[in-house]
Formats: C-alpha cells, structure tokens, sequence
C-alpha cells in the first residue's frame, strides 16, 4: 500500500513524520525501571549510555567530551571548530555568545575564519585520551582526506565523517573527491559517517564499511536548511526507513550489523524514546546538551553551518541553561519539558511498555498521533 498523496497533477509525494507526529503503544507487561538496560555497544567499544554528543562548538570542548564520556555516553569533539583553530578559545565563545542578533552570522565568519592547525587536532584528541575515556573526533568529508592522518596519529578510537549530508557517491568536476568505501577500508579504526535521510543513500553508506550511519538532514534546532535550501527529511521517517537499510544489508552482506544513529530532532526525552522506538541504536544530541551548565556555548547553540563562508544555513539560537551535564542526563527533574533526566525518561518508557534492552525496545508498537498541543519551541533539534 502506498503512502504517496497528490501534491498536483504532476507531482506526486510520500509522507513523511517527524518525532512529534508519532507515539508509543504501551504494551502488555510493564517492568520496574532498575530491570532495564540502555548500553550500547559499537565495534569493540561498550557505552552505558546510547548518546553520542554533537560535534558543535556550543556542545563540546575537550572537557565536555571527557566529562560525558565519564558519566556513560560519547562525546566527539569538532575537529574543525575553535578548539583546532584557537590555543585557548574561551574568550571568543564567550564573545559568540554575547553578540547582538543581526550580527552572530558576520562576527562567526570572521572568527571561524582562522585556519585549522594540524598540531591542536593532535593535542585535543590526546587530552581526551589521557582522560582515559573514549575518543572520538569529527571531520566534514571535505576536510577529511586533509586532516585524517593526525587523527590517527593522534590515538582516536572512533572515527566521525559528518556533513549536512553524505554520499558514497560524490560527483566532483574540479578536485578529486573522497572515496569513501577505499578510505574506511585502510583505516583501523571503525568509521561513523553521515548524514544520510533515505533507505537507499544509508544503504550504499553501509556497503562502504562504514560501522555506523548517522540519520539526519536539516532537523536540527540550530539548522535552516529548509529555509535556505528547501531540503528536509522528518525524523521518524528517516530514521525507520535507514533502519530498513540496516536489515537488508544485514542479509546481504551476510550478518554485518551497521548502527543506525538518529542526528537531529532529538531535543527532549520523549524525542530520545521515540528515536529508539523507530529504529535507532543510538542518538547524537546538540541541543539537548548545550543546555548543560558546562556546555561551551553558555546557554546558545549553533553548528558549523552557521558560519559557512558563502551560504549560511544554520543559526545561533538560544537554548538557555536547564542544569548540569548530569541533570540533563540523570535528573532529578526539577521540571517536566523533558530537558532533564533523559536517561531516566528512557529508561521509564522502556519499563513502562515492558522492554528491558534497547534492540527489544525497536520493535514497540507506534502510532501516527501528530502532537495537538501548543506549539513546542523552535530549539528542540
């Protein structure tokens, strides 16, 4: 059966839901919250936590990236933002901060202007080594064929090749583009790429080797890609239809399992369940986390697409503060709009619906029930 509707007579549509035009069926047996588990594993690298933090400026520093990866996630840190351009870049992302509205995009121009320094790549990604959690730094593909030896050399244990969007098959007339499937290939490390929105993109992303695919394009609170580019894929659609991607090339490549990331749109708790109960095996939050106390960006938050030199297409927008990295995460809940204790949140559906492992939990009835309240705020990506 078809789900495409007649956009006009010559143009037909399939359609598509975000996390907020769906919901989870509760089902016939419940659990108690201390009987569910929420690790996930990728390669050979065990988390408590199934959250990977953005690679944003406003997100993670060095020490954002080492205090979520103590408390059970992944933090990967920008390896093209202000911590590779800046010996100390304190100063500038408090000044980020603290620009008037009308002039953010032309002051983060100018300051992400200054060239990435090969050496500071090396230093960061050593810091959070000799933090002793795991490691993770990411590059945008343009940028990775560049800089990708001193991410060795520097130690990373996961590799993050992320943009607005990625393909297994670039077309390039004027430089020579990355060839993904071979670059993984002679890596030794496993490689996270994305973003991808469609079956059939994250199905050839899968078939380059790539350990995990990063679900996104243009949902997040800091994008405007769908304003400036008119290109946008809903969440829960995205999200299921790569998981497909994942249970075909399961069999065809005859049991390698490739993780489905959710990136985007995942601002609040009930996003995180939602995310998980469509498909996910994990989710990469930006919002969700600059509302940490500790976060770089002090209560705002924008993506590397904010100061893109020829075509912005993101914002700086405000988040505000909600708590501590641990609140966000593990509560207590001092409110109920779902920014704090998301892992508490998850846990409690999972408990709620009678599901005690994240795997268990994909195959949880959803309904198509579009959100009827007021209208949320426009930072929840």
């Amino acid at each position: 059966m078809s789900n495409e509707i007649e956009i006009g007579r010559g143009k037909r549509g399939r359609r598509a839901y975000t996390f907020d035009d769906i919901a989870v069926v509760p089902s016939r047996r419940t659990r108690d919250p201390q009987d569910v588990s929420t690790s996930w594993q990728i390669d050979a690298y065990h988390f408590d936590l199934p959250i990977m933090a953005a690679p944003m400026d406003s997100v993670m520093s060095p020490d954002t990236a080492i205090a979520l990866g103590k408390l059970g996630g992944l933090g990967v840190l920008d390896l093209e933002g202000l911590w590779t351009r800046y010996e100390d870049p304190t100063s500038l992302l408090a000044e980020i901060a603290s620009l008037p509205a009308g002039q953010s995009t032309a002051r983060m121009q100018e300051i992400y202007a200054e060239p990435i320094k090969p050496e500071l790549i090396t230093s960061r990604l050593r810091d959070i080594r000799n933090a002793g959690v795991t490691v993770a730094g990411a590059l945008s593909p343009a940028r990775t064929q560049e800089f990708s030896q001193q991410v060795i050399d520097a130690g990373v244990d996961l590799f993050v090749i992320r943009g607005t969007t990625v393909s297994a098959e670039h077309v390039s007339s004027h430089a020579e583009p990355l060839n993904l499937k071979r670059f993984i290939y002679e890596l030794d490390v496993p490689v996270i790429v994305g973003g991808a929105a469609s079956y059939t993109a994250a199905l050839h992303l899968m078939r380059t080797g790539a350990a995990g695919v990063l679900v996104g394009f243009g949902g997040g609170a800091a994008h405007t890609t769908r304003t400036s580019l008119g290109i946008h894929v809903p969440m829960a659609t995205a999200v299921a239809d790569v998981a497909a991607a994942r249970r075909d090339y399961l069999d065809e490549s005859g049991g390698r399992y490739v993780h489905v990331i959710a990136d985007g749109g995942v601002g609040r708790s009930g996003d995180l369940v939602k995310a998980f109960a469509v498909g996910a095996d994990a989710v990469m939050i930006g919002a969700g986390l600059a509302r940490a106390s500790e976060a770089p960006g002090q209560g705002w938050h924008w993506g590397p697409e904010a100061h893109h030199p020829q075509l912005p297409r993101g914002e700086r927008v405000h988040v505000g503060t909600a708590g501590s990295l641990e609140e966000i995460l593990f509560g207590p809940g001092t409110r109920a709009d779902g920014t704090l204790n998301m892992v508490g949140a998850l846990r409690r559906a999972m408990a709620t619906t009678g599901y005690s492992e994240l795997k268990e939990f994909q195959r949880i009835e959803v309904v198509v029930s579009p959100y009827a309240g007021s209208s949320r705020p426009a930072t929840d990506g």
